[in-house]
């Protein structure tokens, strides 16, 4: 057979299935008022032909491009890259395709990405904020005509629908576990305070520590683990050492566990430690480590779901009252304990 040197046409479709060009624009866009004997035949002569819609005139007619912007920090960051993961699954369960970036947390790299999504003409945007308080990200998303869903952290004082972990509650709930195994110099360790996820698991850290009557100490100062070795020892060689480290984010948690391994610290015995945020390797360091673990995919899964359901003009079930009613939709955190913190790890 003498290969092709153009694609075929839709009117080489239809023809091929015995039907007009409306019927293969209706099979194409979801076979609305076509019966299934002809849906099957119709799609039969696609396969067959290797026909391929195209989705440039599609675009200049004003039809959905099919794709979806997501903004994220990392790409490398195990968080980040598990919400890309689950949005991903529901896009392609809406026949779309997901374009990822990455901000780095930067606001000027951020708006960067937003102006090049939409000028790509994705049909929505899922992003992190760098800075939920921006007011140069909220303008700019206030003035967009598709959809937006924020993950991790809202973007304040906007319309825009959030989906974010309970930050708040997971945090004083750690920090209470610490304080009923009767820990009672709990330092907070983390980095990046200007970050919502950041700031609301310092206000639930404080809200337990001082509830009880204990001393308030949060060290922001962790950016790497030279930054984590030399706030560890040094609260270490102080008048008034820790007896349990929380930190705030699962790379502080890392940098933690590996200084006062380094510095031969026993563990929960000298100091305990449990972390915000789940991550590979906690359970099968020894001692594993206790961490608050957020739903992960689930983030991705319905801030994509909301996503499709504002394209769809559709009413989600249990999430579109909840979105106008409060503002963002907030899933619940779990504590996983393991050794670290003192409590006896759960049998293999």
């Amino acid at each position: 057979m003498k290969k092709r040197t153009t694609p075929p046409t839709l009117s080489e479709v239809a023809r091929a299935a015995g039907v007009g060009t409306t019927t293969v624009s209706r099979v194409i866009n979801g076979g609305e008022r076509v019966s299934a004997k002809t849906l099957a035949r119709v799609r039969r002569v696609i396969d067959e032909l290797g026909y391929m819609p195209n989705q440039a005139a599609r675009v200049l007619k004003g039809d959905r491009t099919r794709t979806i912007g997501l903004i994220i920090p990392s790409i490398a960051d195990p968080f980040f890259s598990s919400c890309a993961e689950a949005a991903q699954a529901v896009a392609r369960a809406n026949d779309s395709l997901l374009i990822v970036t990455a901000s780095h947390n930067d606001p000027h790299t951020e708006l960067e990405n937003v102006n090049i999504l939409i000028s790509h003409r994705v049909d929505g945007l899922i992003l992190a904020p760098a800075n939920s308080q921006g007011q140069a990200l909220r303008e700019l998303l206030d003035r967009l005509s598709v959809p937006v869903v924020a993950i991790d952290r809202p973007v304040t004082k906007s319309k825009v629908a959030a989906v974010v972990s309970d930050n708040f509650k997971g945090a004083r709930s750690a920090t209470q576990h610490l304080i009923d195994h009767g820990y009672r110099r709990i330092v907070c360790l983390t980095g990046e305070s200007t970050l919502f996820t950041i700031q609301e698991r310092i206000r639930g850290y404080r809200a337990a520590v001082e509830a009880a009557g204990l001393p308030y100490n949060l060290n922001t100062s962790i950016k790497d683990y030279k930054s984590a070795e030399y706030a560890i020892e040094s609260m270490l060689a102080g008048a008034d050492p820790p007896d349990a480290l929380f930190t705030l984010k699962n790379s502080t948690t890392m940098f933690a566990f590996e200084v006062l391994q380094k510095l031969k610290v026993q563990v929960p015995q000298k100091v305990s430690l449990l972390g915000f945020d789940d991550f590979e390797l906690a359970s099968a360091v020894r001692p594993s480590i206790s961490v608050v673990q957020q739903p992960v995919e689930e983030i991705g899964r319905v801030a994509a779901e909301l996503l499709f359901d504002q394209l769809m003009g559709r009413k989600h079930p249990s999430l579109s009252a909840h979105v106008r009613r409060s503002g963002p939709v907030t899933l619940e955190t779990h504590l996983i304990r393991r050794a670290s913190c003192g409590c006896i790890p759960a049998a293999v």
